[in-house]
């Protein structure tokens, strides 16, 4: 059984298109709870509360329709996305709880091998799944609410960045397009290898390495909503324009043929609608990487605002640990947006 045949869109461009998203919450009352040290008025990757002075939980909850064919694969990328948004506030996954949609009659081996993939990369990752839920669907869905620690003082968010800053972008991008042409029967088995492999590597390492350098003022994990949607999100919440040199932003193998091909996720369209309106472009940027920018991610990497003197340390220590980062821009002072620059 193909598991991308079993479901309309898989992975994180499954996801409530973001401005249909931001406008319920917009509509919601903020807590007031002064142990609340990051709630969702930002659009954050976790929560985070205070326990005490010393101990903070950070919290999340991320599941989806499958985005490969392979089930012990998928459950490894669902278990792979649900921790990034712990490393992305700089927490240490503690524990984690499952969440299963299947159907009544679907295959139970089916499940029982996507169950082992993602319990195998929360071992990888030291976190203990101590239950979950599951419920009956028509389409597959699968991921987890992992629940992590973090000193209260050590918390990293999404709206830290500063004037000056570099802009670090841990993994490549083009999952969505790349697994959009898997469903469609278009992708080169190459595309597929290179999509899996990043999207089953977890951020920890990543994260472990900005935890050792001065400098990291804020970070969010690019998923669902795409470069430029997190990108938007960032912007806001640090009230700065971030430059973006698009041709320096790490992209997989055969992401920009994929859309040549036409296999556009409909999560690519509605981050467009959702973040275009906060993009400029600058010079002349080739039409198909500007599409890619938008592109929904599963298991994405870390996109990182850092001082300047820290920039190439960061990168340099993150190639010697074998991750693709790059510094892919810098924060502006200005009007809250992105511009688009080709280098």
């Amino acid at each position: 059984m193909r598991l991308t045949q079993q479901v309309k869109a898989g992975g994180c461009a499954s996801k409530l298109a973001p401005g249909s998203l931001r406008a319920v919450l917009d509509g919601l009352a903020q807590e007031t709870d002064k142990n609340l040290l990051v709630g969702f008025d930002q659009s954050d990757d976790a929560g985070v509360y205070r326990v005490n002075n010393d101990t903070a939980l950070v919290q999340t909850i991320d599941f989806f329709t499958p985005m490969v064919d392979d089930p012990f694969t998928f459950g490894q990328i669902a278990a792979a996305n649900a921790l990034s948004d712990v490393y992305a506030m700089g927490g240490t996954p503690l524990t984690a709880l499952a969440v299963v949609c299947f159907p009544q009659d679907g295959d139970l081996d089916v499940l029982a091998s996507i169950m082992r993939g993602g319990l195998a990369k929360m071992k990888e990752a030291g976190c203990t799944l101590v239950g979950g839920h599951s419920v009956r669907d028509a389409e597959i869905k699968f991921g987890y609410a992992v629940t992590g620690l973090i000193h209260p003082d050590r918390v990293y968010t999404n709206g830290g960045a500063r004037v000056g800053d570099r802009l670090v972008l841990t993994k490549p991008i083009g999952t969505g397009v790349i697994t959009t042409a898997l469903k469609q029967g278009k992708a080169q088995p190459a595309w597929i290898e290179g999509a899996t492999r990043s999207m089953t590597t977890l951020n920890s390492t990543a994260a472990r390495i900005l935890a050792q350098h001065a400098g990291v003022h804020a970070i969010t994990d690019v998923t669902g909503f795409g470069l430029m949607g997190h990108g938007r999100e960032m912007a806001m919440a640090s009230s700065a324009m971030l430059e973006i040199q698009a041709d320096q932003v790490p992209r997989l193998d055969g992401a920009l043929e994929a859309i040549t091909l036409g296999t556009i996720p409909a999560g690519l369209l509605a981050n467009r609608d959702y973040a275009a309106c906060v993009v400029s472009v600058e010079g002349e940027v080739e039409d198909h990487l500007c599409t890619l920018l938008y592109d929904p991610q599963t298991s994405g990497g870390l996109l990182v605002s850092v001082a300047p003197e820290n920039a190439e340390a960061i990168v340099d220590a993150m190639h010697h640990a074998q991750i693709p980062a790059c510094l892919i821009g810098r924060v502006l002072a200005g009007k809250p947006g992105i511009i688009l620059r080709q280098g």
